[in-house]
């Protein structure tokens, strides 16, 4: 029986919570990492007196960091391995946000957020692939919404530390504090086990067994016979007989075409929303009239909407599938994006707020769920890498846009008009080129060429 069967057979068990776990800490401590600079940027406006062009040069260069640390990282991780790539992304972006504590001026800043954003951007589409490629099928929608759920609790945890920090000791705090998840990789390495899906795709049968019958011994599941002498060689000849990392133009195959148009525009519409949006959330909250602490509350109560956001995300997304889920809270947030652009009062504001952030949220979940899915194992970390990538050019550009926008004095409203026009955009892109993978093992939607 075939490694990737034995995987998809398998009950749910500790095992599978614990890498759950295991590598949301490390999803977590990304997102943390990217929200804190939201809180420091509406501080440094006013301490070191920068135009909103430059803040939205401060985000956007983070997101050319992302998008070339996601497309490096993913090609790497097809040829060296998920966990050796997830654990320099994470020891990467961690150096880099306490370096950004140090910065001395504007520049110093924006090379600082480059590298963060390197080791941010490279770490996700391979934690995503890995945690893919051991999620039995039934179950793996749910798994991957629920690794993207950390993402929530990351935010809130940098919200909390800005409001709890900011005010009292200054914004260089908050970034040495985002130093501490390098000391996680001790820990990750240790627990964290290598893909055998990876291990089998490069000829590596033996070992790729060994973490199968680890597996199969922690769910309390009979181990399977494994492949004898003679035909585990001839199993590893003929895996070796694939392509030792998968190549561009391989995307754009006829296989793989519509797939990768598809999600290259999901992402760059979702990309471009979220990172458009959260990574001014607290300035514009400002610009509104709200003072700095009560705009960091405001953002701690939209925060915590984004947990319901996920859960609610992961019930659906293998119950009704992911294309109706993904285009149902992507419009969900297209709407309430709209009416909080409007929104004038505290009430309107915070609801219309915190429902943004519940469909948003919801929808990166399912996002993260679908990319790895449309790709074999040696082109899925290639290939989602590819994707996020592509759609950091709409979190660089967003940044940009908002900043020169404001800066050309145009009101709140027509920033979220913007915003939801795009979103609108990604439903169509859904509901026309999107195609529904539940129920679906990982090799029966893209069976290795």
């Amino acid at each position: 029986m075939k490694i990737s069967e034995r995987l998809e057979q398998l009950p749910v068990s500790r095992f599978h919570y614990a890498l759950l776990i295991t590598a949301g800490l490390g999803w977590m401590f990304d997102s943390m990492d990217t929200g804190i600079v939201s809180f420091v940027l509406p501080v440094l406006m006013k301490t070191w007196n920068l135009t909103p062009e430059q803040v939205g040069n401060i985000g956007s260069i983070g997101l050319l960091g992302m998008a070339i640390g996601a497309i490096i990282s993913g090609t790497f991780a097809d040829r060296i391995g998920r966990k050796k790539v997830f654990a320099f992304t994470l020891l990467t972006y961690s150096i880099a946000t306490g370096l950004c504590g140090l910065s001395w001026n504007l520049t110093s800043l924006m090379v600082f957020r480059f590298i963060v954003g390197f080791g941010l951007g490279g770490q996700l589409p391979v934690a995503v692939t890995l945690v893919s490629e051991f999620s039995p099928v039934k179950h793996r929608g749910k798994f991957l919404v629920l690794l993207e759920s950390f993402w929530a609790f990351g935010w809130l945890l940098a919200a909390i530390i800005s409001y709890l920090i900011i005010p009292r000791f200054g914004w260089p705090i908050a970034f040495f504090i985002g130093f501490l998840p390098a000391l996680y990789i001790l820990y990750l390495w240790r627990s964290i086990p290598e893909s055998p899906r990876y291990l089998e795709s490069q000829g590596r049968i033996k070992e790729a067994e060994e973490i199968v019958a680890k597996v199969e011994q922690a769910s309390n599941a009979s181990a399977k016979p494994k492949v004898s002498g003679g035909a585990s060689r001839g199993r590893e000849a003929e895996v070796r007989t694939q392509p030792d990392q998968a190549k561009f133009k391989e995307l754009f195959s006829p296989t793989f075409a519509r797939r990768t148009i598809f999600l290259w525009l999901l992402w760059f519409g979702i990309v471009f929303s979220y990172y458009g949006i959260f990574t001014w959330l607290p300035s514009l909250l400002a610009l509104k009239g709200f003072s700095l602490t009560k705009s960091f509350s405001y953002v701690i109560i939209m925060t915590l909407a984004q947990i319901p956001g996920y859960f609610s995300a992961a019930y659906f997304v293998d119950r009704l599938g992911r294309k109706p889920t993904l285009a149902l809270y992507v419009l969900g947030t297209a709407i309430t994006a709209y009416f909080f652009g409007q929104g004038t009062t505290a009430t309107v504001i915070l609801t219309m707020g915190s429902l943004m952030s519940f469909f948003n949220l919801g929808a990166w979940g399912i996002l993260y769920t679908y990319t790895p899915e449309l790709y074999p194992t040696h082109a899925r970390a290639t290939g989602s890498g590819w994707a996020a990538g592509f759609g950091r050019i709409g979190g660089i550009l967003a940044p940009m846009i908002v900043g020169a926008m404001l800066g050309n004095h145009l009101e709140t409203q027509t920033v979220f008009l913007l915003f939801a026009l795009v979103l609108v955009v990604v439903v169509l892109d859904v509901l026309i080129l999107g195609e529904e993978t539940k129920g679906q093992s990982l090799e029966q939607l893209a069976p290795e060429q």
